[in-house]
């Protein structure tokens, strides 16, 4: 069942109060099923609350950028959010819904897939990506920079099992040709909407250059990935950036097809310490290294442990654990008086 109003609506606050929002990081029962009851309750007439996981509140307010939950954490906090409200007493089913707000991180969570294949002869192991972020990203951001914007056609990303395609309209400067696509040699003479390639150059996400297919290209190539395809035709009325799958992943597709069985490790073989230090910002990471090379180093860690490794403390620790907890790279086990933290 859908939740009564949308995302937008609950962050913008224009519609519903903020009393009857709150705003959590993750999905903690021993805080969260108390705003449950209250809500439930009712007591100031208010006609219930939303509770929204995935956002960090600064005076019950929302903090932007939006946090978000991790994909592979969301089946489990529906099963435990329904598992616990059973507890309350008379029973209550609350109305859960899971939303996206501005597509957040939706191609790194659903697209993006790492490999790692280790090999017994050697210690090195082979990584890469089913497709390489960067590029997709150049990609759709070149697609935003040069679109028309006075024709009526969204730009489209179309997924498929081999591929990503992404489609524009109209196509490109009448400069470039179908034989420079072709080849890669490319040099754009004119720039269809500076004032968004301005604002993409803010936010990094593109030079204004001529370096985009470069960047595409390198991007491609260091991940082993196939060389890509840029398709436009006579009258320059579409422009499809056609990027294909690393060839491993599709020899698993293949292999799945054919019902054989795959044996390939996908196992991450960095440390905790590396993977987290792309993931976590600066002051975050600097926070919780102690406990994190503690992980690397024992496998598991107790939170008593990571009191003393840290120096910190009870709830200070305790908000260092939470955010390992949200990478997703951190998981919890056992019960209150035995819980451990380790790698997921």
């Amino acid at each position: 069942m859908a939740i009564p109003t949308n995302i937008k609506t609950l962050l913008s606050g224009k519609i519903v109060e903020w009393a009857r929002v709150e705003f959590k990081e993750t999905w903690d029962p021993a805080a969260s099923l108390k705003t449950v009851c209250a809500f439930a309750n009712d007591l100031d007439n208010w006609g219930g609350g939303y509770i929204v996981i995935g956002v960090e509140e600064n005076n019950g307010r929302p903090v932007y950028p939006l946090k978000g939950i991790p994909i592979d954490k969301i089946d489990a906090y529906q099963k435990e959010i329904y598992a616990k409200c059973k507890f309350i007493r008379p029973a209550y089913t609350p109305i859960v819904g899971i939303e996206t707000y501005q597509d957040k991180q939706f191609i790194k969570n659903m697209i993006i897939t790492e490999k790692v294949i280790k090999y017994p002869d050697r210690a090195e192991a082979d990584r890469f990506f089913n497709y390489p972020y960067a590029a997709i990203e150049e990609a759709l951001s070149n697609a935003v920079y040069h679109r028309a914007y006075d024709i009526r056609e969204p730009i489209e990303v179309r997924i498929e099992r081999d591929r990503i395609e992404i489609v524009s309209f109209p196509g490109p400067d009448r400069s470039i040709t179908q034989e420079g696509l072709k080849n890669y040699c490319v040099s754009n003479r004119r720039y269809r909407n500076r004032r968004i390639g301005d604002f993409l150059k803010e936010l990094r996400l593109t030079e204004g250059r001529n370096t985009g297919f470069k960047k595409i290209l390198n991007a491609l190539e260091v991940n082993g990935s196939p060389k890509p395809e840029f398709e436009t035709d006579d009258d320059h009325s579409y422009f499809i950036s056609r990027l294909f799958v690393h060839e491993a992943f599709l020899e698993d597709a293949n292999k799945q097809n054919k019902g054989e069985v795959l044996t390939l490790n996908y196992k991450n073989e960095r440390s905790l310490k590396e993977v987290l230090k792309e993931v976590l910002k600066e002051a975050d990471y600097r926070k919780t290294i102690s406990i994190v090379e503690a992980i690397d180093n024992q496998g598991s860690i107790t939170p008593a442990e990571a009191k003393r490794i840290c120096g910190k403390s009870e709830a200070t620790t305790w908000r260092y654990l939470r955010i390992l907890i949200d990478t997703g790279y951190v998981v919890s086990e056992g019960s209150t008086n035995s819980t451990v933290y380790k790698r997921a």
